[in-house]
């Protein structure tokens, strides 16, 4: 009787046991279950993303270029807007922007629908890299221009001239953008670049531009400049001599203007090939005397050639040995011809600005080579342009001269304290942000 109260009680025992294993697992298993579904109801959340004032997020985000034969209403036709509602959208728009003023290459963005119909609710057009146009019909339609953020950095940059001035900033990995300026806006009249020597030396400060914080935009602006050319020092400030114009130029640190009446070369980065020479004599003509009175510019065909000064063109044809040539009369004493020319741009009686494109460098004529022949008459005569003296632009008036100086102290201390590269290689580079609009 007591084995078989015992073996009653070692099975009920075991029962116990067994619903309590199947319980405890039954219970693991709710859990594990419960977790997963926890889990699967985390949804990861992108962060914000805007641009031209929306959060990308909230929409189907469509891009695009505008192409031939596009104009809005096609474009939106074939996004599954129909004509009654374009038609209504453009009526409404019509006074803050003009429909038919979309270009070929420029940007469109559509903002659509997070559905599967994706249906558009904004079209967003950009004329340029800065500005945008929104034509907004989510709810109400209203149209309106805006501008992308813009940020200024302020830089300065130093080099030493190997070959050129364009490789020294390469090497420096800066744009060669900043040559053009320096070449074209600041040094044009008082240093003949493609005579840079080896050893000559430049410090810049310059801002460059940056739309949404990323997108390069160029150069905005260079605020002063300093070349060493043959061991001669030659400073460069931006200063405003006209309030109401905004008007700029460069002046030196004794307030002289560093613009000439006249460029030093219609091309640019080129290199003279001939050099006028009253007395030159060539082997194919048997050593005779063939007085040379142009200066010979060396460029690819193509390279635009520009005016070297104001004036009238008096001359554009086509014309024996000489080819295309245009001919400009600047004044009563000067006169420059530009020969040899693959195309001409401009016409006779037509005033041309200095640096304004006048042709593109070609063969044209008797040539052994793409050059510019670029001659010079001073009183009817031609002479030699490289050892002329000619005349300056005015300087800064007098009852402006105080505040220039005032104002280029604190830019030449800023200039004159950045070292050349050999001096600390390290501190060849610098920026700072300036401004943000």
């Amino acid at each position: 009787m007591d084995q078989k109260r015992a073996g009653k009680l070692g099975n009920r025992s075991l029962i116990v046991f067994l619903l309590t294993m199947a319980f405890m697992a039954c219970k693991n298993e709710v859990k594990n279950n419960l977790e997963e579904e926890a889990l699967n109801e985390i949804v990861y959340v992108a962060p914000d993303v805007f641009e031209f004032g929306f959060n990308l997020n909230d929409y189907i985000v469509k891009r695009d270029t505008i192409r031939y034969g596009d104009s809005f209403g096609l474009i939106l036709e074939r996004n599954k807007i129909g004509y009654p509602k374009i038609f209504h959208i453009a009526e409404k728009a019509k006074d803050t922007f003009d429909i038919r003023r979309l270009q070929v290459g420029k940007p469109y963005t559509l903002l659509c629908s997070k559905d599967s119909l994706e249906i558009p609710k904004c079209f967003i057009y950009q004329p340029n890299v800065e500005e945008y146009v929104v034509v907004n019909f989510h709810d109400s339609i209203h149209a309106y221009t805006s501008r992308k953020p813009i940020k200024y950095v302020e830089r300065v940059a130093t080099g030493v001239v190997t070959t050129n001035i364009s490789n020294a900033l390469v090497d420096q990995g800066l744009s060669v953008r900043l040559a053009y300026k320096m070449a074209d806006e600041i040094y044009a009249w008082t240093i003949d670049f493609n005579r840079l020597q080896k050893g000559d030396r430049f410090k810049v400060i310059y801002t460059d531009k940056y739309i949404d914080d990323t997108i390069y935009a160029g150069i905005q602006n260079v605020k002063a400049a300093y070349m060493e050319y043959n061991k001669e020092p030659f400073y460069a400030f931006k200063f405003e001599t006209d309030s109401v114009r905004k008007f700029t130029d460069f002046f030196n640190e004794e307030a002289k203007n560093l613009r000439r009446a006249f460029l030093k070369a219609p091309v640019q980065f080129s290199r003279i090939s001939s050099r006028y020479n009253l007395n030159r004599r060539i082997a194919y003509y048997g050593f005779a005397l063939k007085p040379h009175k142009g200066t010979d510019f060396a460029a690819a065909i193509g390279t635009p050639i520009m005016a070297t000064a104001n004036g009238t063109v008096i001359e554009s044809k086509y014309k024996g040995g000489n080819g295309n040539y245009v001919k400009i009369r600047h004044n009563g004493t000067y006169e420059t011809q530009y020969l040899h020319m693959q195309k001409r741009k401009v016409k006779v009686g037509q005033f041309v600005k200095q640096g304004e494109v006048i042709g593109w460098v070609g063969m044209t004529g008797n040539t052994g080579g793409p050059h510019v022949c670029y001659r010079f008459w001073k009183n009817k005569k031609q002479v030699d342009p490289l050892r002329e003296k000619l005349p300056e632009a005015e300087p800064i008036s007098e009852n402006l001269k105080a505040k220039y100086f005032e104002f280029i102290k604190p830019i030449k201390a800023q200039l004159d304290s950045i070292p050349f590269p050999q001096d600390n290689p390290q501190e060849t580079i610098k920026e700072h942000l300036i401004s943000q609009i």
